[in-house]
């Protein structure tokens, strides 16, 4: 853990912990290996097991080598620079972030390499990146363009800032009518283009664009979009739009759910006159999760590739028995993901015994604010104290719940601790 998150003191603002823990910081709690469950953590409380943490870093780590693929995962997903630093011990580029103030987190923990998937047009931050660019010659940034006016606005802004760098900037393809960002056809990327080499601020040095968009996004659709992308590419190139003094052309797409489509296409595209930055941008792997990316993963179509582990548990206690057929747990809308599914119930461990077994016949039905609703069949064996263990899904709505989250071995035992920063 970096030396400023382990000397943050354990206060009340990090749920779930343990309250005699007050005064420690996280660097001392973390050197006292506590279990999760007898070491005065109290419910709900959030769990990163450390065992499917790795897994996924090594997973993605040899996917990108495998296939040739430069690697910036979403550092939206967690916002954990503990974990930005350590997907970067496994290979990445750097990390991709969508709004300034996620570049800002980046630079504050040591980033040097940022992409940043969205157009900035807010003079402010322009200003703030600009300034972070100069001061910093080390410092890559490579963010979208999609239109030309947030071209004017740009230029504009970092004109009037004084920048001494120039911005490196790559066209933003969109995926269709009715996706969401980025210039719909190749003629208004063109325009874009044209609009970047008329400044002095900005500099193209790529294409990119993300795929999941495709309206009705399936494997045909998805591969020919992203070949209108690498086309793209080779059009500026073609066109001499790539100034000589870069090192390399950008070009970048990947999402969590289609990262194999974009490998095999990116594979195809042809020697241009530098060489080729292949940016995935996947994000999601880090934890992975029991619901959206357990469907939607690569690997279930490629499953020679490898395979990615839920990391996410979500550990709360049973309050209330008003029924047989019925349970609540005091874990809700303020702890657990639910914009795509509920939590899954996947364990019990029992208040008498300590015991963790199948949370045969629970079923989460709904969330409250604090109250998980729980459907319990017969047989199903939970009363007041036990902690029902829940499976997650949408990493990227889990993290942003918790700001202090323990990172747990099989055993119970906890490790170390991941701060986020929403």
């Amino acid at each position: 853990m970096p030396t400023d998150l382990a000397d943050e003191r354990v206060d009340h603002r990090f749920k779930g912990l343990p309250p005699d823990a007050e005064g420690l910081t996280v660097g001392e709690l973390a050197a006292q290996r506590r279990s999760l469950f007898t070491g005065g953590f109290t419910t709900p409380v959030l769990a990163l097991s450390a065992e499917s943490v790795e897994h996924n870093l090594r997973a993605l780590e040899e996917y990108a080598e495998r296939h040739g693929l430069a690697f910036a995962p979403h550092g939206k997903t967690s916002m954990a620079p503990v974990l930005f630093r350590r997907q970067i011990e496994h290979g990445a580029w750097g990390i991709t972030a969508a709004v300034p103030h996620q570049v800002r987190v980046c630079r504050a923990h040591g980033v040097d390499r940022v992409f940043l998937a969205n157009e900035v047009v807010d003079p402010a931050a322009l200003r703030w990146l600009s300034a972070e660019l100069d001061a910093h010659p080390d410092f890559r940034l490579v963010c979208y363009a999609d239109s030309v006016r947030g071209v004017e606005l740009m230029d504009e802004a970092l004109r009037a800032a004084g920048a001494r760098r120039p911005l490196d900037v790559v066209v933003e393809l969109g995926a269709g009518e009715g996706a969401r960002t980025g210039a719909r056809t190749e003629a208004e990327c063109t325009a874009v283009a044209d609009a970047i080499a008329a400044t002095g601020t900005l500099r193209l040095v790529g294409v990119a664009g993300y795929e999941a968009e495709v309206p009705g996004a399936d494997g045909e659709s998805v591969r020919a979009w992203l070949r209108r992308l690498t086309a793209l590419a080779a059009a500026f190139d073609g066109d001499g739009r790539f100034a000589p003094e870069l090192a390399e052309i950008v070009v970048s797409a990947g999402g969590s759910a289609w990262f194999d489509a974009v490998a095999d296409v990116f594979a195809e595209i042809p020697e241009l006159s530098l060489p080729v930055l292949k940016l995935l941008r996947s994000g999601a792997y880090v934890s992975h999760d029991d619901g959206q990316y357990r469907e939607k993963t690569p690997f279930n179509r490629v499953p020679e590739e490898g395979a990615l582990r839920p990391a996410f548990r979500l550990w709360s206690q049973v309050v209330s028995r008003p029924s047989a057929g019925q349970a609540f747990t005091n874990a809700g809308k303020r702890d657990a993901a639910y914009d795509l599914h509920l939590p899954e119930a996947q364990v019990v461990r029992s208040a008498r015994t300590g015991g963790i077994r199948p949370a045969d016949g629970v079923t989460v039905t709904a969330l409250s604010d604090q109250h998980a609703w729980l459907r319990t069949e017969d047989g199903a064996d939970v009363e007041v104290g036990d902690w029902v263990g829940m499976g997650l899904s949408h990493p990227c709505t889990s993290f942003d719940k918790w700001q202090l989250i323990p990172l747990v071995e099989a055993d119970g035992t906890v490790v170390d601790y991941v701060r986020t920063f929403f």
